[in-house]
């Protein structure tokens, strides 16, 4: 595993600046294409816990798929789950540095953790 990884949406224009950072840190991340590969809750529980946030706020919740969603969010597990189903609700980009991550938004941000 590369110490620096990426959760990438291409089409995502902050996914790519912060992309361009780390290769322009020469960091040569790990680009994790969730979309394409998808999502476990293990991970989505992992990466809430990296983040030190609930599930819920790893969701973008102006998505229409958050909205159609009538679930308790508060529930990790139940959140995690949903997101493993609509992974395009994943807030982006999602960047870890072996114990440490960051949702890169603006990209710049991903600075404080590498």
């Amino acid at each position: 595993m590369n110490r620096v990884q990426i959760y990438h949406n291409p089409k995502c224009s902050k996914s790519r600046a912060a992309l361009e950072i780390l290769n322009e840190k020469c960091l040569d991340p790990e680009v994790i294409h969730y979309l394409n590969t998808g999502l476990s809750v293990p991970e989505v529980i992992n990466l809430a816990s990296l983040l030190g946030v609930k599930v819920l706020e790893l969701l973008r919740t102006k998505e229409a798929e958050f909205k159609s969603i009538s679930i308790d969010w508060s529930d990790d597990h139940l959140a995690a789950a949903q997101l493993v189903q609509f992974p395009k609700l994943l807030e982006r980009p999602v960047v870890i540095n072996i114990d440490k991550a960051v949702i890169a938004r603006p990209p710049e941000k991903l600075l404080e953790i590498i």
